[in-house]
Formats: structure tokens, C-alpha cells, sequence
């Protein structure tokens, strides 16, 4: 087998296995729309122009 059969059959036997119980990712709340305002504002100030990194 090349390369490219020996990953398709990998996923192939993970995709046959049950799925976790638990989510991947914890549940979130939503952000406030301020608190997103807040972010953007902020990174708005911290951009300069010209400013190298």
C-alpha cells in the first residue's frame, strides 16, 4: 500500500469508532456585543502603521 491507502484506511477504522461522550469543546456563553466592540477598539489602538514585527 502507498501512502495515501494507509491514511484513508486509518480514517476509515476512526470513523468506525463510537464518538467520545464528552464535546470537544466546552460549551461558551456568547459574548456581549460591547465587550466585542471593546476587543475591536482596542486592537485598533495597538495597530500602527509602519510598525514593523
Amino acid at each position: 500500500m502507498d501512502s495515501i491507502e494507509t491514511a484513508f484506511t486509518a480514517l476509515s477504522r476512526r470513523m468506525g469508532v463510537p464518538a467520545p461522550m464528552l464535546p470537544l469543546f466546552p460549551p461558551h456563553r456568547p459574548e456581549s456585543l460591547s465587550s466585542l466592540i471593546d476587543k475591536v477598539n482596542a486592537a485598533k489602538r495597538a495597530y500602527e502603521p509602519g510598525l514593523r514585527r
